[in-house]
């Protein structure tokens, strides 16, 4: 008797990767022996161990049993990542060389065994494997305004193919799961009321926000009325968010600024900065506290919604070249806790003095973007947006759905104050 979860797998659609736009996609990998047959052997070995079941092109199965993953092209497969590692992992689903009618639960998987898929005498010699990331990815003033460009700017109309209402990107927070898609919009009014708590903003606030999205917490913040200046690096982020905000009446409360953070004057009762920090990278984190602190007026607070990893992995991974990184967020990286808390006790006076975490409800937003996108595919072709870019906005979802459902990625809401602002001690909560 067939397997249907084979049969759906072999049903999958192969993807034509444009060579003009998806090059590293299009190309297979340039041959080599010795690179792949070491992969080869790693992964299979990795994955005999794996509550998985891996199917080759040739019948072979391979894994303890779990969600299925499909190769349709086995010698492709180990190909890419013997050339490219994880990146050749992601570029290799694209190419639809392989899938899994349960994506997110085969990524879980592989997120949840993360530190040991390579044997530790192997890790470390990871500087000898891995790729490093491109110059052009560093987040200076320059930089920073092409690698937001490369995400943000696609398209307004691609983003609303899968954001509801309030056009927010990032984590709602729900009262409870599973979470419906007619929950969402309240969730993230949920969860942009309690950062706007945290940083007490109420009538007459100066506030300042450091990442306006389309501009929703900036419309939130002016209802509770608070003056607010907004900024951004998205020439499309800001044009949509500037229509919402004179459509709302709100020209008198909210000034829009397309402006690097590290060009902002001012002083602000208070600051919020929503998933912003991933933006910043390591070697800048300094620098974006040093900002925080600068334009703070005494007593001032900033709440911010950062998605975090857990610290060693932070460290093993921070020289390391990604396919998110590749494809979704150039120049991004994620911080731990501990290094937001020492960067900024290190550069300034302001001090960790709260973080909540609330990561099971990424994961319930994420799944519901991904269900909405995928129901909204034919859309974005229309757009112009070609079938590899489908299934890259497929991976991204899933992968990111998985990080959280496996614990490997956490977000929170955090709060930076000094003390003496008469901060509350350092504590953590979970939602």
């Amino acid at each position: 008797m067939s397997d249907p979860a084979s049969n759906e797998a072999k049903a999958a659609p192969r993807a034509a990767p444009d060579p003009q736009r998806w090059p590293d996609v299009a190309r297979p990998p340039r041959p080599a022996r010795i690179r792949t047959a070491v992969a080869e052997r790693l992964v299979r070995r990795a994955l005999g161990r794996l509550p998985l079941r891996v199917r080759t092109s040739d019948g072979e199965v391979l894994g303890r049993g779990g969600p299925l993953l499909e190769l349709h092209d086995t010698d492709a497969f180990f190909a890419r990542i013997g050339r490219s590692g994880l990146i050749g992992f992601g570029e290799s689903y694209m190419a639809g060389e392989w899938d899994a009618p349960d994506l997110v639960g085969v990524l879980t998987v592989l997120a949840g065994h993360v530190g040991d898929l390579v044997p530790r005498r192997l890790q470390r010699m990871r500087a000898l494997w891995v790729r490093r990331r491109p110059a052009r990815q560093r987040n200076t003033e320059g930089h920073s305004r092409e690698n937001i460009h490369h995400h943000y700017d696609l398209s307004n109309d691609l983003f609303a193919l899968f954001l509801d209402d309030t056009m927010s990107y990032s984590s709602a927070l729900f009262r409870g799961f599973p979470a419906a898609w007619p929950d969402l919009a309240a969730a993230q009014h949920r969860k942009i009321d309690r950062l706007l708590d945290l940083a007490e903003v109420g009538p007459g606030t100066r506030l300042l926000e450091i990442g306006t999205g389309w501009g929703e917490l900036a419309l939130r913040a002016a209802d509770r009325g608070a003056h607010v200046v907004t900024a951004t690096l998205s020439e499309e982020q800001l044009n949509l968010a500037r229509e919402r905000v004179r459509a709302a009446g709100h020209q008198d409360r909210v000034t829009l600024l397309l402006r690097d953070y590290r060009q902002l004057t001012g002083s602000y009762d208070a600051l919020v900065s929503v998933e912003m920090i991933e933006a910043v990278g390591a070697e800048f984190w300094p620098a974006y506290f040093k900002t925080l602190d600068r334009l703070l007026a005494p007593g001032g607070r900033a709440a911010l919604q950062a998605i975090t990893m857990p610290h060693e992995r932070m460290l093993a991974t921070r020289h390391t070249y990604t396919w998110i990184q590749k494809y979704i967020f150039p120049g991004g990286f994620l911080p731990s806790v501990e290094a937001v808390a020492q960067t900024a006790g290190d550069a300034t006076a302001l001090r960790l003095a709260r973080h909540d975490s609330f990561g099971p409800h990424y994961a319930e937003t994420l799944r519901l973007w991904r269900e909405r996108f995928t129901e909204r595919a034919p859309e974005a072709e229309v757009l112009g947006f070609d079938a590899t870019f489908a299934r890259m906005w497929d991976f991204y979802l899933a992968y990111s759905e998985a990080g959280f459902r496996s614990g490997y990625l956490d977000v929170r809401q955090l709060l930076l104050t000094r003390p003496d602002d008469h901060a509350e001690p350092e504590r953590e909560e979970s939602a």
